[in-house]
């Protein structure tokens, strides 16, 4: 089946499986470290006890999920906190709760950003439409397609745990601005719909829809940085 890392290597070779592998496992790494750091910020200092303090991808992510990653393209990580502990308590989880995809948003800048700058030279739209295809074969090209798999898995990651749903990210950081979804978040049968509502993500045509918009964003991000280093 070309799922995974055998897909992405059929389909595009072993440049952009290694390049998929390096950022599932790196941007998930620092997406928990990120919910750590805002937590040791906010007075709980779980994730240190607990030793997740680290960038060891097995910690954050376990085994299955490095399987997984590899055999289906599906992985994720987890940070232990107690929002107990939290300076700002309830609201203490809008921060902790959004540091994750916030540093997704970061790298996904970082990415789409290099990769403006290396097409600069080889575009006059200011688009990006045709990808790393704009860019002649050799080195920056192959930089150019590191970049571009980064700035997609760190704009899925993005999108994906700020949906509003446990168990993502998106459900904690409404939790925190409302007492009844925070009551409502913690009912065994919203957590087993959540669960539900991710299978179908994953196995309809929302992931794609969710991979083209972020394509298109990043993409017209990266045409705006072009466009003022042109």
């Amino acid at each position: 089946m070309d799922i995974g890392i055998i897909g992405i290597y059929n389909n595009l070779g072993p440049a952009a499986a290694a390049a998929f592998l390096f950022w599932g496992i790196f941007s998930i790494t620092l997406h928990e470290l990120a919910h750590g750091w805002a937590a040791l910020w906010q007075g709980d200092d779980t994730p240190r006890i607990y030793g997740r303090m680290t960038l060891n991808p097995v910690v954050h992510m376990g085994w299955l999920s490095l399987i997984l990653l590899v055999l289906t393209g599906i992985a994720w990580g987890s940070m232990p906190i107690d929002p107990s502990k939290f300076h700002w308590g309830r609201r203490g989880r809008i921060v902790v709760s959004g540091a994750g995809p916030a540093m997704n948003v970061v790298l996904w800048a970082v990415c789409w950003g290099g990769f403006g700058l290396l097409a600069s030279r080889y575009i006059s739209d200011g688009t990006l439409a045709g990808g790393a295809r704009a860019i002649p074969d050799g080195t920056e090209k192959q930089l150019a397609s590191f970049l571009l798999i980064g700035g997609m898995i760190n704009g899925m990651l993005a999108l994906f745990n700020m949906l509003p749903v446990p168990p993502f990210d998106g459900a904690s950081v409404l939790a925190g601005f409302s007492r009844t979804y925070y009551r409502w978040m913690h009912n065994p049968r919203v957590a087993s719909l959540g669960f539900f509502i991710v299978l179908v993500a994953l196995f309809s045509g929302v992931t794609r829809l969710a991979s083209d918009a972020a394509y298109d964003l990043g993409a017209r991000f990266a045409g705006q940085v072009a466009a003022l280093v042109g």
